[in-house]
């Protein structure tokens, strides 16, 4: 079996669910998910039952076997040190190294333990059709959510993703990502504005009402707030039926971009993904995506 630690929000756990599911396929074993992450970290839930997924669950027993376990301090160094001389493909628990993509993922060929984020669709391109079958809710959208959908699906429709919330709460989280600038924001809609012809923007944020008070654009605005705490996957699904994307530097709204299936869309990126510039983002942001 291929077990993946899940944890974070919505968008990092449809990341690692992603890349589980890849090296599943390519090992020909079920996928478990190890959600123990929640039962201490309050702040976070476990948001993937919303979706058509694969749902396993890897059972504490499960979980275990991929994990050291050491009697005395001579076990201990044995085992650190025959994970350096094996190579990182074949140990148990495959932790990620680095944010780069790491292609040695595809020779995964038994039984392992994913322990990371797995930010880029390299990860999963190969089974992108079933990713994006996958991440469709299993319920129908509300009256209101479906006059949306309705409106997002009759006009030139554009996302526009702003996060803060833990951005600006969490200062060890806004050291790490930052808070886009309203420049980038600005750069972005003139952009679409030459571009895209009567253009409808969707505004999408965790914190709507800073979002009203200081995005302008002579574009129509909507900013859609009646979607409550907890209920993020319905804004997903809003997103994601958008024609064309203004992405914040969050997993949330690259999913949203990633999962439309509008065929011409246009996707506007932040080049600068986290306030540590040392960081390789290079794999985590698609070709075709304009980076501003």
């Amino acid at each position: 079996m291929i077990i993946v630690k899940l944890r974070g929000g919505l968008g990092n756990q449809m990341f690692q669910y992603a890349a589980g599911n890849a090296v599943a396929n390519r090992v020909n074993v079920p996928l478990k998910l190890d959600i123990t992450y929640f039962e201490t970290h309050k702040l976070r839930s476990y948001k993937l039952g919303y979706f058509n997924i694969l749902e396993n669950f890897a059972s504490i027993e499960e979980i275990n076997r991929f994990m050291p376990r050491y009697k005395h301090i001579a076990a201990s160094y044995y085992y650190k040190i025959r994970a350096k001389l094996l190579p990182w493909y074949r140990q148990k628990l495959i932790k990620e190294r680095s944010f780069s993509y790491n292609s040695d993922i595809i020779k995964i060929n038994r039984s392992a333990y994913l322990d990371g984020y797995w930010q880029s669709e390299k990860y999963f391109k190969d089974i992108s059709d079933i990713i994006r079958c996958e991440f469709t809710l299993k319920h129908k959208p509300n009256s209101l959510n479906s006059q949306f959908l309705e409106k997002i699906d009759n006009v030139n429709s554009v996302s526009l993703h702003i996060r803060r919330g833990d951005y600006i709460s969490n200062l060890l989280t806004m050291q790490t990502h930052g808070v886009l600038s309203l420049d980038y924001y600005r750069n972005a809609l003139n952009f679409i504005k030459k571009e895209i012809k009567d253009s409808n923007i969707f505004v999408f944020s965790d914190d709507i009402e800073w979002a009203k008070e200081n995005l302008n654009s002579t574009l129509p605005l909507n900013f859609i707030d009646h979607n409550k705490d907890g209920q993020d996957y319905e804004d997903l699904r809003l997103m994601s039926r958008c024609k064309h994307h203004i992405i914040a530097n969050s997993a949330f709204s690259w999913w949203g971009a990633w999962l439309s299936g509008y065929p011409k869309k246009i996707i506007f990126a932040p080049k600068n993904w986290f306030s540590n510039y040392d960081l390789d983002t290079k794999d985590l942001i698609p070709e075709d995506w304009r980076k501003i």
